[in-house]
């Protein structure tokens, strides 16, 4: 495994692994746009596939991002090459953690309820249905983790 701690790709100080976990979390929201996209044509059985998909490969890449951190010294370790203070990354670090627990709550909470929903049956006209309110909140709550996740990327490896 010592590819992951080998210079990344994006020209920043960044190991290979981060360089790697940040396109992921550039590509998520645009590919969630793409599975709504897919629901909206009536494709649903292809939506649900795609956005169980998108779950399953973030939650294994959140698990390789943080297999990273601890072998890789942790966050006392990455913050080293930063000029900014210690702690100011530090709090935007938790402003980040406390997003995206929110949104893997959400995110779950809306994948484990969308069978109950049987919007499938409605036309998309006609839908004001509890899994398309909470998905649009759970993909507010995605982009803010991209973002706040971009933010802590470049605090550690641009600055």
């Amino acid at each position: 495994m010592n590819y992951m701690f080998e210079a990344g790709f994006l020209g920043t100080r960044a190991p290979f692994f981060m360089d790697m976990v940040t396109l992921i979390v550039v590509l998520l929201p645009l590919l969630l746009g793409g599975t709504v996209l897919l629901a909206k044509m009536g494709r649903y059985e292809a939506h649900k596939i795609t956005q169980i998909a998108l779950f399953v490969v973030s939650v294994i890449v959140v698990g390789y991002f943080e297999y990273g951190v601890r072998i890789g010294g942790g966050f006392d370790e990455f913050v080293k090459g930063s000029s900014l203070s210690h702690s100011f990354i530090f709090y935007f670090l938790i402003f980040h953690i406390i997003i995206a627990a929110i949104t893997l709550f959400m995110w779950t909470k809306t994948l484990y309820f969308a069978p109950k929903d049987h919007f499938h049956v409605r036309p998309l006209e006609e839908r004001v249905s509890p899994h398309v309110k909470m998905a649009k909140q759970t993909i507010l709550w995605i982009n803010a983790t991209a973002i706040t996740g971009i933010g802590v990327y470049i605090l550690l490896f641009v600055f």
